[in-house]
């Protein structure tokens, strides 16, 4: 999510292990997703068709909010990312957003995780928000237990658009 980029990168490589593995400012919209070996041609291909069946969208981030482990920026409207991480995880119910550990997934952009909660009160982000971003694009990150790579990307075009997207703006699922 270049929009999100500077506002988040020097929080995120400090704080956020993620940015270090290589994987952008992103909004999850599943996680874990199948291991690498199984992403297949024809997964593949069946990402492409979902994910074209979706519009492209704007988000606006205007607060950050907080779980037990995570600071993190609240995308608004939410519903088109929670509606892509549902048709994902019908699709392959073998891979449950974050394992089913959460009844609810809430969309976010993690800026630190897994860091003393003292660390959040030292990260400042408010006086630079809002960040808009167009979403038009899933970016498909693959892992090989120590770094990450995008492995494939696949247009959001709307359920009646032949066009491709116009901004590079991405969300993205990961393998691990």
């Amino acid at each position: 999510m270049a929009e999100a980029e500077p506002l988040v990168e020097n929080w995120r490589r400090r704080f956020d292990a993620s940015a270090a593995a290589g994987i952008p400012a992103h909004v999850t919209v599943l996680f874990p997703f199948l291991d690498v070996e199984l992403i297949s041609a024809a997964v593949i291909g069946d990402l492409t068709t979902l994910i074209a069946g979706h519009d492209s969208f704007t988000v606006r981030f205007d607060e950050s909010g907080r779980f037990p482990d995570v600071l993190y920026l609240a995308p608004t409207p939410d519903q088109p990312l929670r509606a892509l991480t549902e048709s994902i995880a019908t699709r392959w119910p073998e891979a449950p957003p974050y394992g089913g550990q959460f009844a609810e997934v809430i969309p976010h952009l993690t800026v630190a995780h897994g860091q003393p909660s003292r660390i959040f009160g030292e990260v400042e982000l408010a006086d630079r928000l809002p960040v808009t971003a167009t979403i038009s694009s899933v970016s498909l990150f693959v892992s090989d237990g120590q770094c990450s790579r995008c492995h494939a990307n696949f247009p959001m075009l709307g359920a009646s658009s032949n066009t491709p997207p116009r901004q590079p703006g991405s969300v993205s699922i990961h393998n691990s």
